[in-house]
């Protein structure tokens, strides 16, 4: 990749709907270069995908929660069982693999505390390989994205 490269992910970062000719222009490439270029970010699975945000409140989930899972076993298959699980439940926002006193940090939305529990029974109660998890309730959502930074 090279800066020309950079300057086309920071623009889609800030704006995926803007036109391949509002590219070319904040870019200064020509609009099939721009699109010879992001094809390839696309194909090289830089550009992994492109999405609308949400806002969770106005969508019915203005419940946020951080987990941290403990699990009784480290086996390879027992934590292929969990992040399988994790990527399929739609109310688990982010799942991360991590060091320390826990295994897993999860981010999970609910609707509201009945609902969270009903995903805690599902994902935690039910699991024998999960040991124990602690939850922390985000009081206020200060900053949220997954924008990566571009100014190389």
């Amino acid at each position: 990749m090279d800066s020309a490269d950079y300057a086309l992910l920071k623009h889609l970062q800030e704006n995926a709907r803007q036109t391949l000719d509002v590219l070319a222009d904040k870019s200064g490439l020509s609009i099939a270069s721009v699109q010879r270029r992001l094809k390839k970010l696309r194909d090289d699975g830089v550009i992994e995908k492109e999405i609308a945000v949400l806002d969770p409140e106005k969508t019915g989930y203005p419940m946020t929660f951080i987990v941290m899972v403990e699990m009784e076993r480290e086996q390879l298959d027992q934590l292929d069982a969990f992040k399988r699980m994790a990527r399929a439940d739609a109310q688990v926002q982010q799942c991360y693999y991590v060091t320390g006193e826990a295994d897993f940090c999860l981010i999970c939305m609910a609707e509201n505390m009945s609902d969270f529990e009903t995903l805690t029974h599902r994902l935690f109660f039910d699991n024998r390989n999960v040991r124990r998890f602690r939850t922390s309730v985000v009081m206020d959502r200060t900053k949220a994205g997954l924008s990566i930074p571009m100014d190389r």
